[in-house]
């Protein structure tokens, strides 16, 4: 007979919680990893350790939960639905772990324990430095593990637990779970070679979108509003190269490849900003609403919340 639902909960969290008295929780990181990656190679590599230990983790996990999480052979790895609900369980607990962790050390003198931040390059050095000046002199004990990369990607790493905190641009649609708050607004502009007679050709009015080779992110805000864009517009774009990272597009615009969009802060902060010129493009494309985003009960944690007040 089948477990009522409540008492299927009940066992859910007793497992979890027996994993965690009886095990490091880093296992639970572990296991959260290859949920997200499904690659043993990928996810023991984000973890720093060796494929084999990952699967001897794997395997004890399983072994005290009795049910097996993923179905995996040469060539693949995926989720049981056992697998599944253990997922949600496992992020869940890891949060409830750490808000209850930093709670406690909140009645110390100083707060102390780690964050872990992710942003772009271009975000690092134009918000994030001043931010961690101050911070590191109003809690010297905490420590910032700072991830950078591809901006696309960010909301994603905070709602799978990868990271805590975020700085990214805001969706249009953004999850009920996180929190936004704005620092900054930056333009998605136009930008092309500062000289290459053939693409000058093509960009006298009437522009005929159709011919101009097209640089643009694989994905995210910016290649939405730019498909949006174009739909409006009654063309599709010419692409000429899918580029993950805007400081990638900066330098194949430099270089001749073609037209893109990006935010105009990347544009400001990037090396080869005397080599692309913004074009006056009209209508605009809406700008990015930049700024701290993490899970609202992440909030609840003191050393997010001391980070988080650091934008006002």
């Amino acid at each position: 007979m089948q477990k009522p639902l409540y008492m299927q909960k009940y066992i859910s969290y007793i497992a979890i919680h027996k994993l965690i008295s009886f095990m490091d929780t880093r296992s639970l990181k572990f296991f959260i990893r290859l949920c997200d990656t499904l690659h043993f190679g990928r996810a023991s590599e984000a973890c720093h350790i060796s494929p084999s230990a990952l699967t001897r983790s794997i395997k004890q996990m399983e072994e005290t939960l009795g049910v097996q999480l993923f179905e995996r052979d040469n060539r693949s790895v995926k989720l049981t639905r056992e697998g599944e609900r253990f997922q949600e369980y496992a992020r869940e607990a890891l949060i409830q772990w750490d808000v209850i962790r930093r709670s406690l050390l909140e009645e110390a003198q100083e707060l102390q324990g780690e964050i872990s931040v992710y942003c772009s390059v271009t975000a690092s050095y134009s918000f994030l430095y001043d931010m961690l000046n101050n911070f590191r002199r109003q809690h010297p004990k905490i420590e910032i593990k700072l991830h950078t990369g591809d901006p696309e990607s960010a909301i994603q790493r905070v709602i799978s637990g990868t990271d805590d905190i975020t700085i990214a641009a805001r969706t249009d649609t953004l999850p009920s779970n996180l929190s936004f708050k704005h620092m900054a607004l930056s333009p998605l502009v136009f930008i092309a070679p500062q000289q290459d007679p053939l693409l000058d050709s093509m960009l006298k009015e009437p522009i005929d979108w159709s011919a101009v080779p097209m640089i643009l992110s694989e994905e995210g805000v910016s290649r939405k509003r730019v498909d949006q864009w174009f739909k409006t517009r009654g063309t599709k774009a010419k692409i000429y190269a899918q580029v993950a990272g805007n400081e990638a597009i900066v330098s194949m615009v430099s270089l001749g490849f073609g037209v893109a969009v990006v935010p105009k802060i990347v544009l400001e902060n990037s090396p080869l900003a005397s080599r692309v010129r913004i074009l006056p493009i009209k209508p605009e494309l809406k700008a990015y609403d930049v700024g701290l985003i993490t899970l609202k009960k992440k909030l609840q944690s003191p050393l997010i919340s001391a980070f988080w007040s650091q934008v006002r």
